[in-house]
Order: C-alpha cells, then structure tokens, then sequence
C-alpha cells in the first residue's frame, strides 16, 4: 500500500533557527542561511528550488550532516544532532539518510553490485548472500539487474545515475535527499529518474527533499520550499502534476 504523509507523526526532519556562516570571527565573516526552520514528515516528497546562491546546496549539506551550523539544532528522527562528536554524526548519516547527487559519484574500481552494497557493508553488514541480494534487488528495481557485474564506466549517464538511486536505498533510509540528481541528464532520462524517486517514496514510505532547478520537476512533487538569499521565502504544498 503507498505510503503517504502523516503530520500526526513525528517528523523525520526538523530544523530549528538553523544558521551558517564561513569565516566566523573574522573580518570576512559572511552568513549564508538566516535562521531556516523546516520540518519533514515521514512519506512527504518536497522539492527545494531558489537561484544559485541561495543557500541550497549549503542547507542540503548541514541536513545531511555533512557540515555544522553556526546556530541552531537539527533533529533527524526526533534526536538533536549538532552536540553529536563526528562519530556519533556519521554512524547516524549512515543510519538514516540516503545521498543522490548530480555526480553519481559510483566507484568504478567497484562493479555496479559492489557499489549499491557499499552503504551496507560500510555500516557493517555482512558481505553475504543477503546483503547481495538485497542489491540485487534494487538494482531489478531501477531496470539494472543485467547490468550488475559491469563496471559503472560501461553505463549511460542515466543508468549510472539510477544505479545511484539503488545504493541510496540500500539502507532503506527515513531521509533520501537528493541535489540536482536530474541536472545531467537529458529529459527522458530526468522523467525516468524522478519516477524512481517518486515509486521508493511511496513504496518505503521514505521522506524525500529534491534540490532542483527543473521547474517540471518541481511542479511534480508535493511541496514546494523556495529559498532566497539564505531564507526560505516560500513553503507551498500542491496535488503534484502526473
């Protein structure tokens, strides 16, 4: 049955007075987000637009626990984050929240099966035959089974990127986010892509936030956050266009 949104659920997400600033203490310091506050329920598949330097890709980056705010907290499944020492963060990344960017970012040294293994088996899963499987099946999936034992170079920029959608799931993440994972590929292979994204969503349940700047591929999901200038400006929820 497709998952969908419960606000009557704890969120998976939320952020409180969030803030960056790079050079702080100096006579350069500069503040690039003001104060974001967001919340993301479990099943919720949002889209986060703005121009280029509007702090997206930096906001994306301290929710993926990848960076620290200056002020403020960010609580992912209900547990504050900011205080966690670097292996407590990272331990929690790999628990929680799945990566897809607009470089696939595959190890080509790894065949295609290895890669989608490697979330797992780098948060201590064994490599056995269930582990395999379970890649295995995310690649059938993505449409990738036959291509399992080949090597990432040997795939076509939207194969490779699918591929990247699978070892994303590979830990059945609360939080798959996802920055520009579109913006390389042609308009057939974008469609393909999101439908992807939109078919885990509601078959995991898993909660979805999709920097873009594809207007089609926002106006496909089901809330809209626009930010400007290192604020969000605008949170807009819509019955998504097919």
């Amino acid at each position: 049955m497709p998952h969908t949104a419960n606000s009557a659920t704890p969120p998976v997400l939320r952020l409180d007075g969030l803030r960056k600033a790079y050079g702080v203490g100096t006579p350069l310091e500069v503040e690039v987000l003001h104060g974001i506050d967001l919340t993301l329920h479990g099943g919720e598949f949002a889209a986060l637009i703005g121009p280029s330097g509007s702090g997206k890709s930096t906001l994306l980056n301290l929710i993926g626990l990848l960076d620290t705010p200056t002020a403020g907290e960010i609580h992912v499944q209900g547990r504050p984050t900011v205080a966690l020492s670097d292996s407590e963060r990272t331990a929690l990344r790999g628990r929680t929240l799945g990566f897809v960017f607009q470089f696939h970012h595959l190890i080509n040294a790894f065949s295609v099966l290895e890669n989608v293994m490697m979330p797992a088996l780098l948060g201590g899963a064994p490599r056995d035959a269930a582990t395999r499987n379970r890649a295995l099946e995310l690649l059938d999936a993505v449409g990738l089974a036959v291509h399992a034992h080949k090597r990432p170079t040997e795939l076509s920029g939207g194969q490779q990127q699918r591929v990247a959608i699978a070892r994303a799931l590979m830990i059945r993440p609360p939080i798959l986010l996802a920055d520009e994972p579109t913006g390389n590929l042609d308009s057939h292979s974008a469609d393909e892509v999101f439908a992807l994204f939109r078919r885990f969503n509601q078959t995991f349940g898993c909660a979805v936030l999709l920097v873009t700047h594809d207007p089609r591929i926002a106006a496909r999901c089901d809330r809209v956050l626009e930010m400007l200038d290192g604020r969000l400006v605008a949170d807009r929820s819509h019955k998504a266009q097919a």
